[in-house]
Formats: structure tokens, sequence, C-alpha cells
């Protein structure tokens, strides 16, 4: 395979600041074209500045290669558009989006109130859709394109105290495969990163010794891998200090009790219905029919 991103063009979310960061000087050290967009808040989404995307470019500029500087939210979608127009006026293509940006505002969903839960949604979920929406039909009228979008092990598997974190990243994996089956045709392949690195989202969650063994650079490699060249389409793939795993969502086989049914039939049945052995992993939505049906 290549990993060849040389005179690629990239843009990369909330890229002043620990995974986003290293992924944009990867990509420059490559031979990419940066975007780097970071609005410069803090963890939880407050205030702005232009200074740490910024920061990056310069570092990019200074090793000789080529970035330009976005501090605009990824919630604003006439920013990013805009943001996009700037980018094919200077440089004529966008061949990779990395949604990285998000923040966190961690309670329980008890003390959680919804306007906490609407932000953060808004930020992770809804802002990689205004961003990939800004960049999707010029991915599929050049006909090519790598997307990539940041779930989190608390979306794939739960954590306390972050139900609005773990549903906009469980809502990402979604998005990814519904966008991965519409691109395919053109050549724009979806697929998701689930990290794990020490950031500033991770600093007091995770323990000191943990955190010590997992830079963000970490990451990088798995990252740069789903946006390549000879990416694959519609994967999870977690990565961080120096582990690499995959995530599946799987369909059991189930029972079929057609005519039957009923509540007492189903509780009866629980175990059958969950036993994992000839599990599937369903291409698309009508495979749950299908086997309902009799066809798989």
């Amino acid at each position: 395979m290549t990993s060849n991103f040389k005179d690629r063009v990239a843009i990369v979310t909330g890229a002043g600041n620990g995974l986003g960061r290293a992924y944009a000087l990867e990509l420059a050290r490559q031979g990419a074209r940066v975007v780097v967009n970071d609005l410069g808040g803090s963890r939880d989404g407050s205030g702005t500045s232009a200074t740490a995307a910024q920061a990056v470019v310069d570092e990019i500029v200074a090793m000789g290669g080529e970035a330009i500087a976005n501090a605009s939210s990824v919630t604003d979608e006439q920013a990013m558009n805009a943001m996009v127009a700037e980018v094919m006026g200077k440089w004529g293509r966008i061949d990779i989006l990395i949604n990285n940006a998000g923040i966190l505002r961690d309670k329980s969903f008890a003390k959680m109130t919804i306007d906490d839960f609407r932000l953060v949604v808004d930020i992770h979920l809804m802002g990689s859709v205004i961003c990939t929406k800004a960049v999707w039909d010029i991915m599929r009228t050049q006909n090519y394109g790598r997307i990539l979008m940041t779930t989190s092990a608390t979306g794939l598997f739960g954590n306390f105290g972050q139900a609005n974190y773990g549903a906009a990243k469980l809502g990402l994996v979604g998005f990814m495969n519904s966008l991965g089956i519409e691109g395919a045709k053109n050549d724009v392949r979806v697929n998701t990163i689930a990290p794990a690195a020490a950031t500033r989202m991770t600093e007091d969650i995770m323990p000191a010794d943990a955190l010590a063994k997992m830079d963000p650079v970490t990451v990088v490699p798995a990252a740069l891998y789903l946006v390549s060249e000879d990416a694959p389409n519609r994967a999870i793939l977690a990565a961080g200090a120096g582990g690499y795993q995959r995530s599946y969502i799987t369909l059991t086989r189930g029972i079929s009790d057609e005519g039957n049914a009923n509540v007492e039939a189903v509780a009866a049945q629980f175990e059958a219905i969950s036993d994992r052995s000839g599990e599937l992993l369903p291409e698309n939505a009508f495979a749950q029919s299908a086997i309902g049906l009799g066809l798989l």
C-alpha cells in the first residue's frame, strides 16, 4: 500500500492541540497541504483564539510545508463553507477531511442540562456533518476523497458521566456507515477512528502512568492510514499507546418465531436471541429484515 500524501490537500479540525495537531504535522511532513482549523477555545467549548491554529501553521511553514490557519467554529455552516471556498481558491482541490474537533461537558445524566447535551452533540456530530457537507460535492466531482470521523470507546461501549459525548460519538459511526455507501462509486471513502491519547480531553480522566504511554503520535499511523490512497471504507479502528484494534457492529442470527411471537416468548428465548455464534457483519440496513424473512 502507499501512504503518499504529496500535494494532497487536507483539512483537520480541532488541529491546534493534541491529536489534531499531531495529524496536521505528520500530513505536512509527508507532503500534504494542510488547513489547520481550531476555534482556540477551552476543553468545555468556551472562549476563542486564533493563536492555537496559527502556531501549528507556523510549525508547518518552518519545516517547509504549506498550511492555512482557520479559527472558525465547525458549527458555523457559513464559516465552514467560506473556509472550503478559500481552500479551493488557493489549492484547487480538497482530498482529505479529518473531523477531530470536540469538547467535553461531563456530568451524570441526572445533573446534565439539555444545553450541555446539545452543545456536545452540536460540536462533535453536527460539526462533522457541516464540515463533511462542505467538501462532499467537491470530493464526488473529483472522484476522490478521504473522510475520517472520530468516535471513542465511550460512544462504542459507554462510560459514566458522558451520555452527551457517547451519543454524539456513536452517531458519527452511523453517519460514516451511510456516507461510505453513498460515496463509494466516486471513490470517497469514509472511516472512523477511536483514539486513546493523552490530550486536554483526557488529562484528568485517566491515570498519569497510563497517559505517559499515550502520546497522540501513537494514534497518527492509524489515522493517516484511514485517509490514505489505499484506505478501507467504513472501518472503525481503535488506536492508542502503540496498540490497534478493530471494532464492529454485528447482528446475531437470533430466532424465528413467525406468527407466534409475544412478550413471554421473547423473554423465554432471550438467551438464544443473544447467541453470537454465526453472527453477521451487515453490509447495510437491509440485513436485519433479510434475516427475519429467512433470506440470510
